[in-house]
């Protein structure tokens, strides 16, 4: 059983034990970056989504950090496309990637996705970025990139600053969108976004914009299911150690 992420950010590396794998993992709490640590929001979502049925094929996370929630998704066989910015990337994201993939059935793509691009300026062609505020020259590889349609959408510990609301839901919008555009059935992917609740009147904000701005619907996953969760995956943590996460699932109408 793995310990709660806010009882380990002084650990420079981690080992968390999931669906049987042993996760070796990176992190940094230097201040620099919220990205670069576990947060308590990763271990919650994934190990929700772990008992979803069907397990989605294909996920894009936005807000990778270290990787948590990618490799514990790739080690039941989804394949993922994790992206973050490119300091999160290169200072342990890309290498926890790398460091674990090799022992899980399912696979991960790294790209930089940064939420203040405008959708349609995206890319889906480059195997490193998707969106990038910096000017960057299109690179080529073999590697089989994942694109649209993708089955689920999530993200974890992203509501943190007013400034990123807008871009955050915008990017989660395009996401199920430009799914659906790519998509032989007429349904958009669920989003499930894990929050915890440090800013409530900002959590509330984001919930109503998801709602009133970009049309999403609105749905809390109950706590007894979380906790259901967690006892299936062997963690027993007191409630007092996830107080304040939530899921949301967030469904975008095709009507």
């Amino acid at each position: 059983m793995f310990s709660p992420a806010h009882e380990t950010k002084h650990h420079p590396r981690l080992r968390a034990p999931f669906n049987s794998h042993l996760l070796t993992l990176t992190q940094l709490n230097d201040g620099v970056s919220n990205g670069t640590a576990l947060w308590l929001g990763a271990q919650c979502l994934s190990v929700y989504l772990a008992t979803l049925r069907p397990l989605p094929c294909q996920i894009v996370e936005l807000g990778g950090g270290i990787g948590f929630t990618a490799l514990a998704m790739a080690s039941l066989g989804c394949h993922v496309l994790t992206t973050d910015i490119p300091h999160v990337i290169h200072s342990v994201l890309k290498n926890n990637i790398d460091s674990n993939i090799a022992q899980f059935p399912g696979s991960v793509n790294v790209r930089e996705l940064d939420w203040t691009v405008p959708p349609d300026q995206w890319t889906w062609h480059d195997p490193t970025a998707i969106a990038s505020a910096s000017p960057r020259e299109s690179s080529n590889s073999s590697t089989t990139l994942l694109t649209p349609p993708f089955d689920l959408v999530c993200s974890a510990d992203t509501v943190y600053t007013p400034s990123l609301v807008e871009p955050l839901l915008r990017s989660l919008h395009a996401l199920c969108t430009q799914s659906l555009a790519a998509s032989p059935v007429a349904r958009a992917p669920p989003v499930y976004l894990c929050i915890e609740r440090r800013d409530p009147a900002l959590v509330d904000r984001v919930l109503a914009d998801a709602h009133d701005t970009w049309g999403f619907t609105v749905e809390r996953i109950p706590d007894r299911k979380l906790a259901k969760a967690m006892l299936k995956a062997g963690i027993k943590w007191p409630k007092a150690d996830w107080e304040g996460i939530e899921i949301w699932k967030l469904s975008l109408s095709t009507g």
